[in-house]
């Protein structure tokens, strides 16, 4: 039986892996063992960056709309309560949005919710 020849899948593996490695410090860029953990946990720090950039901007919509609410004389959950009873459906990211942007569109939503 022939041997298979496997230098070529193999090398593009470890060029993968120092390409991703490329910028990091010492032996961690250059040395495929060292740069193997390097990505390996880079990648992971990455899965959980994404998830924490969801919750960190979910947070921060949440501060300006109850800044921007207090300014109106209601709190936060009974302005997201109102708007529930009034049948409006926006998301968080655009009422922070509004707030920020257009504060006249943002205080019809307040008073409409307040006529309810």
């Amino acid at each position: 039986m022939s041997k298979s020849p496997r230098a070529v899948p193999s090398h593009a593996r470890r060029k993968r892996v120092l390409k991703a490695a490329k910028g990091y410090y010492g032996r961690r860029k250059n040395t495929i063992t060292v740069a193997n953990a390097a990505v390996d946990r880079a990648l992971q720090f990455n899965y959980i960056g994404r998830k924490l950039k969801k919750r960190n901007f979910r947070a921060l919509w949440i501060q300006r709309i109850n800044a921007a609410v207090r300014e109106h004389g209601l709190t936060y959950s009974r302005f997201i309560s109102g708007l529930e009873k009034a049948g409006i459906a926006i998301d968080r990211k655009v009422l922070a949005d509004l707030a920020v942007r257009e504060p006249e569109a943002f205080k019809a939503l307040v008073d409409q919710v307040g006529a309810n």
